[in-house]
């Protein structure tokens, strides 16, 4: 009986230490403030959180619908509203602090902005999937124009290297200064340049090789895996391990390649998900071992948290609506340094999001990282401490005395 009960009590514990808690969030449903000027936001198409903890977002003031900006209109028709700067740049109360963005002298600007990042410099670069999109545009934090990848025009293949394809999300490897493309809605691959120069560095496909641009049927879960991306290839993100991951979105998987591009390995999320896909946007988690993906995913209309290592889900967020926390379209999403996400919205969706993370980041470092202790042999310790009261309990209620009491 004895045996009986310590063997219990090591199997409860056993369980215990392996089970992962998801991370819990909350929707702050003030963020962000109302905007200045009557401005309105169209489509959001593009979310980013800089190294102070901004948040940028990068919106499309086209689509909104004449009701929608009627005090624009001549003559006005109402007293409200009017389509805000495609660039809108937050603190993390939801105030607007800076706003700009549109046609200019020197570059072209996108028909239909999709995609921002701010490297580890602090310059913004934005994306578009417009019919004659082919370009990846880099601007100071205060809008000044400083380079532009590619060119607007017909569009040609994935084998061409002076223009994109509908790109959709980009980012700069801050150990190489490398810009990596995820391209996109036109193109079947991850192309990677220069940031400084924005010459062509290298490019490839689904499990690192060439891309092609072959048509595929349409996407069956119990067909076997693509042999390349669908469109669109809708994100890219690069850990600091060095691994990169690419949201083959239609396909609902991500792929995973060292830099070179060399396959790594594929993990499917919500494989039977037969609309506009499953994996939309990834975000790595901000612990010293980015330990998981947020992955925002607009057909569901969630965030799930994601194990980095084998893509299960952990834990997930929102469902399709309209009320705060809920999603239509859920296209991108952002984590500052707290942990807090940021989410925006496409079609009729039209908005930001702020989720507040509400667990301890400090807590998850010290428990992966104090003193170069991995998390086994902490888990051991902790299991092995519990497993010696467990039995010093089971004992002495086996011998009639109170749990504890000497012998």
């Amino acid at each position: 009986m004895l045996r009986g009960l310590v063997v219990a009590a090591l199997l409860g514990l056993t369980v215990g230490a392996a089970a992962e808690e998801p991370l819990r969030f909350e929707v702050d449903p003030a963020w962000p403030k109302r905007l200045p000027n009557d401005w309105i936001m169209g489509q959001a198409a593009g979310v980013a959180v800089d190294a102070e903890d901004n948040v940028w977002v990068i919106q499309r003031p086209r689509t909104l619908t004449d009701d929608e900006k009627a005090a624009s209109l001549d003559p006005p028709r109402t007293r409200c509203c009017k389509p805000a700067p495609p660039v809108l740049e937050f603190d993390q109360a939801g105030t607007l602090i800076r706003s700009w963005g549109g046609p200019g002298e020197g570059y072209q600007w996108p028909q239909n902005e999709h995609g921002i990042t701010i490297d580890h410099k602090g310059f913004v670069w934005l994306a578009g999937n417009g019919d004659t999109d082919g370009q990846i545009l880099k601007f100071t934090p205060d809008g000044r124009f400083v380079l532009q990848i590619g060119k607007q025009g017909p569009q040609t293949d994935s084998q061409d290297t002076t223009r994109l394809g509908k790109p959709a999300g980009m980012m700069v490897d801050p150990e190489t200064n490398e810009l990596y493309v995820a391209d996109g809605y036109y193109n079947h691959r991850v192309i990677v340049f220069d940031a400084e120069t924005g010459a062509f560095k290298r490019m490839w496909g689904a499990y690192g090789k060439p891309p092609t641009d072959e048509k595929l049927g349409a996407y069956d879960p119990a067909a076997e895996p693509a042999t390349q991306f669908r469109n669109p290839v809708h994100c890219v993100q690069i850990a600091r391990d060095g691994l990169v991951y690419v949201c083959d979105r239609t396909n609902n998987r991500m792929q995973v390649f060292h830099k070179d591009g060399r396959f790594v390995k594929e993990m499917f999320v919500e494989k039977n998900t037969r609309a506009n896909g499953s994996v939309w946007e990834l975000a790595l988690w901000p612990d010293e071992r980015q330990s998981y993906l947020l992955n925002a995913d607009g057909a569901n209309n969630e965030v799930r948290t994601l194990s980095r290592d084998t893509g299960e889900i952990l834990g997930r967020f929102g469902r399709n609506g309209r009320m705060a926390g809920d999603f239509h379209w859920v296209h991108n999403l952002a984590v500052d340094s707290k942990g807090n996400v940021f989410t925006t919205e496409v079609d009729t969706g039209k908005r930001a999001q702020k989720f507040l993370f509400r667990g301890d980041m400090v807590l998850r470092k010290r428990a992966a990282l104090q003193e170069g202790q991995t998390a086994g042999q902490a888990a051991g310790q902790a299991a092995g401490q519990a497993v010696g009261q467990a039995v010093g309990q089971a004992v002495g209620q086996a011998a009639g005395q109170p749990a504890g009491s000497p012998r």
